[in-house]
């Protein structure tokens, strides 16, 4: 029975946690100016072609070179900063706002090991973080494992925010789609950098709730096994938007009114479908599986009043051999309280993987 009530009470923690974040009118609500029209259009074609992915296609990825600069140093470990131009292609470029056109990375690095005997993960942002230092603080305590920390700062967040944006309340359904291929795009050159130019011996990938969804589209379109780790992530922004919390910071009225101006009168029941439909271009069972699904940790909340369990397994069944591990706790308790399983899961994912061959 005390079971139950904790599990009852994280679950009401994300809720009462959803109603302060999403339901009140201190800032605007995600989708405010609508679909995003021709831009729509565009992504939802350019993601479509991710799909039919096969091998060596679009590989390799252009070789970003970023430009670093030392934010401190010790006999241990250094921090590094480094800034590049997005590699996204011009129609996806032309897309972005002017903002997100320059990436920012940080990365975290233990000193006195050759990179060929050292890890790198790669950590992409959840919804909401637009900083480093909460992925800095996950991926800190892993340097004396000889594991490597870099960390993305995704377009639409930080100093890539649009100027008219409100925190990470995206103006456009479109956006969140640009969002998420320029995040691929931009992740899949960072892994190419630390395989051929660092030379480093393994590599992951993973993120929190929306960086994990991306961390999983792009172990999943790497043509070389990598760490997949995706942590308190749904299978497809559709449950987020319109089955979970987030539906409750939407700005479903605008949206309809968007689709009106477009076509007949619509209900709030046909933007809704019209909102799973686009989304799904999100739903991860559609991708490939990736090249060691061994590899592939998810880690899962007993009680996420954001994603529900279903959601969880449904991606694990589309990849076979790819494992879940369950916390006890809601998305925000687990969010706070399990950073050390999520390293346990980096850890055992990358222990899943071969050494990358040196040469003599």
């Amino acid at each position: 029975m005390v079971t139950v009530n904790l599990g009852m009470l994280h679950y009401v923690l994300d809720h009462v946690y959803g109603a302060l974040m999403h339901r009140s009118k201190l800032s605007p609500p995600f989708f405010s100016r609508g679909w995003g029209g021709t831009k729509l259009e565009l992504l939802e074609r350019m993601i479509k072609q991710l799909f039919p992915e096969v091998e060596g296609q679009n590989w390799p990825p252009t070789l970003v070179q970023p430009i670093w600069r030392t934010v401190w140093d010790t006999k241990t470990a250094c921090l590094r900063e480094g800034v590049f131009r997005t590699p996204c292609d011009e129609q996806l470029l032309s897309a972005l706002p002017p903002e997100s056109h320059t990436a920012r990375v940080a990365f975290l690095a233990p000193k006195c090991v050759p990179p060929q005997k050292m890890a790198c993960v790669l950590h992409l942002a959840g919804t909401g973080d637009h900083s480093f230092e909460r992925r800095l603080r996950l991926g800190g305590p892993l340097l004396k494992e000889n594991i490597a920390t870099m960390v993305l700062e995704s377009p639409f967040y930080g100093q890539r925010r649009p100027m008219m944006q409100y925190g990470a309340k995206l103006l456009c359904v479109s956006d969140l789609l640009l969002l998420g291929r320029a995040t691929i795009e931009e992740a899949r050159s960072l892994l190419h950098w630390l395989d051929y130019e660092a030379g480093f011996g393994k590599m992951g990938i993973c993120g929190l709730s929306m960086g994990g969804v991306h961390a999983a589209m792009v172990g999943s379109l790497h043509p070389i096994p990598v760490a997949t780790l995706p942590f308190l992530s749904p299978h497809s922004a559709v449950v987020a938007f319109c089955e979970g919390i987030l539906q409750y910071g939407t700005a479903w009225e605008a949206l309809r009114e968007d689709l009106a101006a477009q076509k007949t009168a619509m209900t709030l029941e046909d933007v809704r479908e019209r909102m799973r439909n686009v989304l799904s271009l999100t739903d991860v069972t559609r991708f490939p599986i990736p090249k060691n699904p061994d590899a592939v940790i998810f880690v899962a909340a007993t009680d996420d009043g954001y994603i529900p369990k279903h959601s969880v397994l449904e991606l694990q069944k589309a990849w076979p051999g790819s494992e879940v591990r369950w916390v006890k706790g809601g998305h925000v308790s687990s969010f706070l309280l399990h950073n050390d399983v999520f390293r346990r899961a980096i850890i055992d994912g990358l222990n899943r993987l071969e050494w990358k061959e040196c040469p003599l």
